[in-house]
């Protein structure tokens, strides 16, 4: 005889989930937690985009909606095209609080723009004939 699975809400169901719950809000990375935490105070707890990421965030006053409470941010340099060592020595008051969506699409778009800048630095080449 199979045993029939118990409904979420029911008394059994939540004494068996209970330990996969996250606490509610934020919570620190495992690393540098203390640095984390001193960005996201100042952040509010709230991503920092403003629109680096393409968005213009016209609908939660020009900065990015997203909370810790919900989101798993991160701590980055504004300059995400930074180097890893580059990016390690910037100081905490340099970083700003990234959600993942905002983080990951401004990384494409100043990697674009980066590719763009370069592909308009490299000299034309010389012709061979002159018209």
């Amino acid at each position: 005889m199979s045993r029939r699975p118990q409904p979420a809400g029911s008394v059994i169901w939540e004494a068996a989930h209970e330990e996969q719950q996250l606490p509610a809000g934020p919570r620190p990375p495992l690393g540098a937690s203390a640095l984390w935490q001193s960005v996201m105070e100042v952040a509010n707890y709230r991503c920092q985009c403003s629109g680096a990421c393409g968005s213009r965030h016209t609908d939660s006053g020009m900065r990015c909606h997203r909370t810790a409470t919900h989101h798993r941010l991160i701590v980055a340099p504004a300059d995400l095209l930074l180097s890893p060592v580059a990016a390690a020595a910037v100081p905490a008051e340099q970083l700003l609080a990234w959600c993942p969506v905002c983080h990951r699409a401004a990384l494409g778009r100043q990697r674009a723009a980066d590719r763009e800048r370069e592909r308009l630095e490299v000299p034309e080449p010389a012709v061979l004939f002159d018209l």
